[in-house]
């Protein structure tokens, strides 16, 4: 079944059945670039949002191992610096963005998804860490994160031809955003891509998510790239273990922008990804 082509006007305006994008995300983003506001942007999102400070807590008392009830702002202050703010921060966006990506109101995707999400964003952020050039290694994070947001959404509105989508590419044994081409008339990519606009994320994040099937037409940003093969990696390494899962080939000019090569010394990349993906997974999932 084809149906008319999904448009930037339809998708937009079908968010309003969506859950509200987490204030959350979009408060931390743009306070990255902020030392002196960073943390109390932080703590005070953290403070108003029961289930992320819950997280932040238990993660502290691990790591004083100990049993506490953390429950002032300033007893957030001291889990901060027991695990560190980039730690923390991780853990808000990652918990701000798996309650929205699993609200019912999104669809109703197999666990696998999410976990697919975890890995990709895991990878991206490492890969951010490994290469040369100078990146924000939590935006990579986000990227990676909703680089398949647009899955969600066509989930959400388009379920038949959305799971027809899925058959014809396991069946066919091609990519799911040409399948999806093949039925909307655009990608998961594209449709991510206008969500992350409208959404008000910054332009590396969206670009990274509209391209990350097709990196080599948005290589004067490097988030794209990253995530494109953090993508690839994660599947590659079965991190998400998805019975559906595709391998596409690594672009050699993604690579070549990264300056990345794939001998042994990315072994231990590798490593760490591997470990990282399976622990945040137990920790955001599995629980």
């Amino acid at each position: 079944m084809t149906i008319s082509a999904i448009t930037r006007a339809e998708v937009i305006s079908k968010t309003a059945g969506l859950p509200a994008f987490p204030v959350v995300v979009n408060g931390i983003l743009s306070s990255i670039e902020d030392p002196e506001a960073n943390l109390t942007v932080l703590v005070n999102f953290i403070a108003h949002d029961p289930v992320i400070a819950a997280r932040v807590l238990s993660f502290a008392n691990r790591a004083a191992e100990r049993t506490s009830n953390i429950a002032s702002v300033r007893d957030i202050y001291t889990a901060t610096s027991l695990i560190g703010m980039s730690h923390v921060r991780e853990i808000a966006l990652v918990s701000s963005l798996g309650n929205f990506a699993n609200n019912k109101a999104m669809g109703d995707l197999p666990s696998s998804f999410w976990r697919h999400s975890v890995a990709v964003a895991v990878c991206a952020q490492e890969l951010s860490l490994h290469i040369v050039a100078p990146m924000a290694s939590d935006l990579a994070l986000v990227a990676g994160l909703l680089h398949d947001i647009g899955q969600l959404w066509l989930c959400r509105f388009y379920r038949a031809e959305f799971e027809q989508a899925r058959a014809r590419s396991a069946e066919k044994k091609i990519g799911i955003d040409v399948a999806e081409r093949d039925i909307y008339g655009v990608d998961h990519a594209e449709i991510g891509g206008w969500l992350a606009e409208y959404w008000g994320l910054p332009n590396s994040i969206i670009q990274a998510i509209r391209h990350h099937h097709h990196p080599d037409a948005g290589l004067n940003d490097l988030m794209v790239p990253v995530v494109s093969i953090a993508e690839v990696l994660s599947n590659a390494l079965d991190l998400a273990g998805r019975s559906e899962n595709w391998v596409a080939d690594v672009s050699s000019p993604a690579c070549k922008a990264l300056g990345l090569v794939f001998d042994a010394n990315i072994q231990p990349l590798f490593g760490r990804i591997e470990a990282r993906s399976k622990y945040a997974n137990a920790l955001f999932i599995d629980q």
